[in-house]
């Protein structure tokens, strides 16, 4: 850029403050405004602000008005009204946002107000196929993975490039593996039926009958982050499957060092009709160092390749079975735990990320 030109200011819209951080849209979208130099960030904060967030140099925040407790069908058409307003002093609007059900009336809403302004739309995810059918492209559509690529490009979003996730790689160092008597195996994934808790909790079954000794920790975060009722039956079920030594977590103030602690990371959610990017979780314990089993039911684990292992979902022998080999073969541990990171490094880490979106913006900024 040449010394003394305006920078092209860029409205980062994730459908809420992104000093909060707590969706995977807000954590993306605080991703690019730290990795893409030379542009002038807006972004919607907390009402009051309440400190921390992005750092300063990233750009300027804008208090949002519009209360965070409402419901997503209500609170995301109002936040994007309030989005076009700011969108008449910027040059582009970056929107980082789901295709679920708030995403249809929005994509006919939002145009219009926008007057013309340049859109780039990064596709965290599509809970469901038929929500494509209601929707329309918002501008140039980016994915983070092959298989929604090809979804979006079916539906009629054009040519859809891919750009995978970042992971700051500095937030998320190597670690050995823990020293402790007794192995920890952490499993995530999503609350509810079918969430992977039922079928981790039967694998580690079978891994204990076939002579694995660890210790299971259910990590099943919710809304508002209280306890909630429906743990007593996976409780219950642990008991039933012989595991003694089962914990479950629900809000974990400090992820990094639950994931350091772990020696064994499983995903294994077989949850109908919704379709998630490669989840941070995985990608962060794989650059921690740690193994990774799940199931290869999700088209959007093919970037990970042979860097994880793979069990098809409700299969609880063939996962209990790579559970208790992986925890006595220290060797096969080591090598998957070296090949996790380099795998991170090489398609997750941010100097790619932000070559990529830099080229995008170039292009759409002309």
């Amino acid at each position: 850029m040449n010394a003394g030109a305006r920078r092209p200011r860029v409205l980062l819209f994730a459908g809420g403050p992104l000093d909060r951080q707590d969706t995977a849209d807000t954590q993306l979208a605080a991703a690019v405004a730290e990795a893409v130099a030379d542009m002038d960030f807006t972004w919607f904060a907390r009402r009051p602000r309440r400190g921390g967030g992005l750092p300063a140099e990233c750009g300027r925040p804008v208090p949002l008005a519009v209360p965070y407790g409402l419901p997503r069908l209500v609170r995301l058409p109002l936040t994007a009204v309030a989005g076009a307003v700011v969108a008449r002093r910027v040059d582009l609007v970056h929107a980082v946002l789901p295709v679920d059900d708030a995403f249809p009336p929005l994509s006919r809403l939002w145009p219009p107000l926008l007057r013309g302004r340049p859109v780039l739309h990064t596709v965290t995810g599509v809970r469901d196929p038929r929500l494509l059918r209601r929707s329309r492209p918002l501008g140039r559509t980016v994915a983070q993975s092959e298989a929604t690529a090809g979804e979006l490009s079916a539906a009629g979003f054009g040519r859809v490039p891919v750009v995978p996730p970042v992971v700051r790689l500095e937030r998320w160092p190597y670690t050995p593996r823990p020293s402790g008597p007794t192995p920890r195996v952490l499993v995530v994934g999503y609350d509810g039926p079918h969430g992977g808790a039922e079928e981790a909790v039967m694998a580690a079954g079978v891994a204990v009958r076939a002579g694995a000794r660890f210790r299971l920790t259910l990590l099943r975060p919710r809304p508002g982050h209280r306890p909630r009722a429906d743990d007593s039956p996976v409780l219950a079920l642990a008991g039933r499957e012989g595991l003694r030594n089962v914990e479950v977590l629900g809000h974990v103030a400090d992820m990094r060092r639950l994931i350091a602690s772990a020696d064994v990371v499983l995903f294994m959610p077989g949850v109908p009709g919704i379709k998630p990017e490669v989840p941070m979780t995985v990608l962060e314990a794989l650059s921690t160092g740690r193994p990774v089993i799940l199931g290869d039911d999700h088209p959007q684990f093919a970037a990970l390749g042979d860097t994880v292992l793979r069990a098809p979902v409700g299969d609880a022998h063939r996962t209990g079975h790579l559970l208790r080999q992986l925890l006595d073969r220290p060797h096969w541990w080591q090598v998957l735990s070296e090949q996790g990171r380099a795998r991170v490094e090489d398609r997750f880490g941010p100097r790619a990320f932000a070559e990529q979106y830099t080229r995008i913006y170039t292009e759409l900024l002309g």
